[in-house]
């Protein structure tokens, strides 16, 4: 069974008093910590920083309503693990297709920005995931602290295993794969281009 955190998780403080600042700023959209999306029988796990503020934390479903998403979806639409039309909205009714997306920080951190302990305080819920998702062999980690948490929930050690855009590495019975995230400042600033983005998923299918 996956462990989920509570609509209202108090574990991390700082999170949750920015939640309830933007729970009376906006409320009327998600503002809650973000749950996984896609297939329990997936082989690919996607695990990303934590939600946008006007992307999943107002739509309540991972790179939903920013320009990550737009890269994000339009690439696994590409590769055919996604079917539908991605229109950055919870009810488009897109499905993935033998993939899943988390996040390694499941709340909105001010100025995108978590604290080492709030990424460790949400290492459970990542953890779960891995646990049960019984298909599962390779995961995608899109940026540093997304690798990095992914390593230390497998029990890995972070000097054995370089952040590296495009590396593959072996931990624990896991392809675990590096991407630049797909953020419109990498991209803006040209430090991810769709073609590197997309060699990632190529990568990703010789291995799945």
């Amino acid at each position: 069974m996956f462990l989920l955190p509570d609509r209202d998780c108090q574990i991390c403080p700082r999170l949750a008093a920015f939640r309830e600042q933007l729970r009376a700023e906006y409320p009327d959209k998600f503002n809650a910590p973000v749950p996984s999306f896609g297939p329990e029988d997936a082989s690919l796990l996607i695990v990303g920083l934590a939600p946008g503020l006007r992307g999943a934390n107002f739509t309540g479903r991972p790179f939903t309503g920013d320009y990550a998403g737009d890269l994000l979806y339009g690439t696994l639409l590409k590769f055919g693990l996604a079917r539908g039309e991605y229109k950055a909205d919870p009810q488009d009714g897109l499905e993935l297709v033998g993939a899943r997306i988390t996040n390694a920080v499941r709340c909105l951190p001010p100025e995108n920005k978590p604290t080492g302990a709030e990424i460790n305080n949400c290492r459970p819920f990542l953890m779960s995931e891995i646990e049960n998702l019984k298909n599962m062999k390779v995961i995608l980690c899109l940026g540093l602290i997304s690798h990095n948490s992914v390593l230390k929930t497998l029990g890995a050690k972070l000097a054995d295993h370089k952040f590296i855009h495009g590396a593959v590495h072996d931990i624990g019975g896991f392809k675990v794969v590096d991407s630049y995230h797909c953020s419109r400042y990498n991209t803006n600033t040209g430090r991810l281009t769709t073609q590197m983005f997309e060699d990632v998923f190529e990568t990703i299918q010789s291995l799945n």
